[in-house]
């Protein structure tokens, strides 16, 4: 345990020393999150089956693995088995386990410190394999007072609007260009009418990825896209605000329209959809949402339809705005029941933003995706990423503006 105790002293002050060197607000967030990780590990550690050896090898790969986001690149596929999704689930467990810890501390006998590493692993299995679903989605008209969530209906129609949407799939160790484009690929099989990206496209290991033949890399990734130009179309999430360039760059070399607050009309097998791509606003969401909707007014007969990555949003959007909202940002809660068919989340305990699913405020729907990939917090548990085939049913014609 003195190794374990040793690795923690030399490597947490180290990490946040590098991230100074990167800025300021980077090393406050790393001090916190390294500082808990490494306080949990630490105190559950000693109770743990594992040998010394190896758990110092694991919080080792913690520190390395934080050093690597510090001078930002993506690492090679040794790397990310090697190193990113050990220490990653190693991370993971250590968090999940704080209330063992604060337990532990405050005197009581706790038993099943292996849970939440468990747990981890398992969420990590459940990151690298999505959930592919079709989902049917009902668009009745109902009128509901505030927002919540909505059932999906049985209305169904001769010939659905059928979508991919594609968000948060954060290039990085838990997603990498190979297995994104092969995510594509898949995509451009399904032929479906419209391809909708919600947002989140990088992350630190990735948003300074230098050209390779010409191309970014999210360029790279998305290139199979490309065969299905005039149906993708996309906004951005707070992530790609940090990369504006590299973002709006590779979108343009797959063929995928970037909608930065602004709105386009496409004929679809289904019928014209018209989308307005709403851009990430840290502020004043209210009153920005409210502007880009009296600036591209209804199209008459066409489905309208919202790209807007924060689903915690959707409650500012103006009235009759939307049929229907397509969303991510949350991961789906990212820890929670959804894998056991229930709802609940961390993000639905503790707050009113919508995590995932059909949700409903006015006449308008909103579809929270669970996400491609996830960001932040190192692995899921008990919320399967998600790779979905969207079917719109609509019998009632779209509604014409005024």
């Amino acid at each position: 345990m003195d190794g374990f105790l040793w690795v923690c002293a030399v490597g947490a002050p180290l990490t946040v020393l590098a991230a100074a060197l990167r800025n300021r607000f980077f090393a406050i967030f790393l001090a916190v999150i390294v500082g808990v990780q490494s306080i949990a590990a630490a105190a559950v550690t000693p109770e743990l089956p594992i040998p010394d050896a190896v758990a110092v090898a694991l919080q080792a790969l913690v520190y390395l693995y934080v050093l690597h986001l510090t001078r930002p690149r993506m690492g090679t596929a040794a790397w990310r088995v090697t190193v990113a999704l050990p220490a990653l689930v190693w991370a993971g467990g250590s968090l999940l386990a704080v209330p063992w810890a604060v337990a532990g501390a405050l005197g009581a006998d706790w038993r099943g410190e292996w849970v939440p590493f468990a747990l981890a692993f398992l969420g990590a299995v459940q990151s690298l394999f999505p959930r592919r679903t079709t989902v049917d989605l009902a668009l009745d008209g109902a009128h509901v007072e505030g927002a919540r969530r909505w059932p999906k209906g049985r209305q169904r129609v001769e010939r659905p609007l059928r979508i991919v949407q594609i968000t948060d799939p954060h290039l990085g160790p838990f997603m990498s260009e190979r297995r994104f484009r092969k995510l594509c690929r898949q995509v451009v099989d399904i032929n479906p009418d419209l391809v909708l990206l919600t947002g989140d496209y990088l992350t630190l290991a990735s948003n300074r990825a230098p050209l390779r033949d010409g191309m970014t890399l999210l360029g790279r990734a998305l290139e199979p896209l490309k065969a299905l130009e005039g149906r993708t179309f996309a906004c951005r999430g707070n992530h790609d605000l940090e990369a504006p360039e590299h973002v709006a760059r590779g979108l343009a070399e797959a063929g995928v329209r970037l909608l930065v607050d602004d709105a386009v009309t496409v004929d679809t097998p289904a019928g014209p959809v018209q989308l307005v791509g709403a851009d990430f606003h840290w502020r004043g969401a209210r009153e920005k949402l409210a502007a880009l909707d009296a600036r591209h007014p209804r199209a008459e007969g066409a489905l309208r339809l919202w790209l807007l990555h924060n689903p915690g949003h959707f409650k500012h959007l103006p009235d009759d705005a939307a049929d229907l909202v397509l969303s991510g940002h949350t991961h789906g809660g990212q820890i929670g029941l959804v894998a056991l068919g229930l709802p609940t989340t961390l993000v639905s305990l503790f707050s009113d933003v919508p995590d995932h699913g059909l949700w409903a405020r006015g006449k308008a729907r909103l579809y929270v995706h669970r996400g491609t990939g996830h960001y932040g917090f190192p692995v899921r548990v008990g919320v399967p990423a998600e790779e979905s085939v969207l079917q719109i049913h609509r019998a009632e014609p779209p509604r014409a503006d005024g």
